[in-house]
């Protein structure tokens, strides 16, 4: 089903109106300013909003909605109707938020659905009337460069190197740097939500969905690991939903006393296996909202930690928002972490 454009003329000529016009770079970084980061996922939609105020950012508010844009994707290559009315309808609870705070520099990114689908065009002049600012949908090297810079800013300086994983709705975002410099930046066409559609249909869990699903994530992989390796890493760290999720059920059962690590992994797949549907996972620490994929996603983390040989993974809450923040920024050096 095709949306109907619900104003006419080209993303380019969108005019927000009153709202202000995206910002990146603030003229006087000294400043108080309110900012605000948008992510529109491939599973969940997010806005930060934050206080800049004499080099330090403060959060004023942050808002996590539940979306699955790319649900449906795989079969149809279009956002359904009903999912971009539910898209549709998170924007606009953003986009009131962002006139209640008063929010002066705004940016807003979609990505790895927003690039797939075919009928993103439409939907995008809908949400960009729905937000009262422009949507940006980025590329995949741009997306792991921002999620490398929220999760750099959000980590103490250490020596040496870091590889950066994160995991979405469609997309795996690896990169490797060190400090706020990246020599390696790879997004891999595999996500949660996508793998768990294609492998874990009805939500049914067995030991043959899991390892055709594993393959699927080797194979995605392959394609990386030579490159990711060569140019090597001294700590691992993992970001966004499916991992931090993963951390927690692992504590919840007692299985990690603080990282991830995959002999942990591996029983947690087990288990999964043994309950053998989404509805069965009564796992402490997961919500009902992350249950539906978190199969795909685990497979994912799975397959990175084993492929890649990696003893343990950190977590850390810095994702592409909080990149989001420091890049409209545009300061060099690292800042005061984001506080809450």
């Amino acid at each position: 089903m095709q949306l109907q454009p619900v104003v006419a003329g080209h993303l380019s000529q969108y005019d927000p109106g009153a709202q202000p016009a995206l910002s990146i770079t603030m003229t006087d970084p000294l400043q108080r300013q309110v900012l605000a980061a948008i992510d529109l996922g491939s599973n969940s939609f997010h806005m930060v909003v934050a206080s800049y105020d004499d080099g330090q950012l403060q959060v004023v508010d942050r808002s996590r909605e539940m979306v699955r844009l790319a649900a449906g994707l795989s079969q149809t290559g279009k956002i359904s109707r009903t999912v971009a009315n539910r898209a549709l309808d998170c924007i606009r609870r953003f986009g009131q938020h962002l006139r209640e705070e008063h929010a002066v520099t705004v940016r807003a990114v979609g990505t790895n659905a927003l690039r797939k689908a075919k009928n993103a065009s439409d939907f995008l002049i809908a949400a960009e009337k729905a937000l009262g600012y422009p949507i940006e949908v980025i590329s995949g090297q741009e997306e792991a460069r921002l999620v490398y810079l929220g999760a750099a800013h959000s980590l103490p300086d250490v020596a040496g190197q870091r590889l950066v994983v994160d995991i979405g709705g469609g997309s795996t975002e690896l990169i490797v740097g060190s400090d706020l410099h990246t020599r390696e930046l790879d997004s891999l066409g595999i996500g949660c939500v996508g793998l768990t559609e294609e492998y874990f249909p009805g939500g049914k869990i067995s030991e043959k969905r899991w390892r055709r699903a594993r393959q699927a994530a080797d194979e995605q992989l392959d394609t990386v690991r030579s490159s990711l390796r060569e140019k090597g890493w001294d700590e691992v760290i993992g970001t966004s939903g499916t991992i931090r999720s993963a951390r927690r059920v692992l504590l919840k059962l007692g299985w990690t006393d603080c990282d991830i690590h995959l002999s942990a992994l591996n029983k947690l797949s087990r288990k999964m296996i043994t309950l053998g549907h989404v509805e069965k996972l009564d796992l402490n620490g997961l919500s009902q909202e992350r249950a539906p994929v978190f199969p795909g996603g685990l497979v994912i983390l799975q397959s990175v930690l084993d492929e890649l040989e990696i003893d343990r993974m950190q977590v850390s809450r810095g994702a592409l928002r909080e990149g989001l923040m420091y890049d409209m920024l545009d300061i060099p050096a690292p800042l005061t972490q984001i506080t809450q």
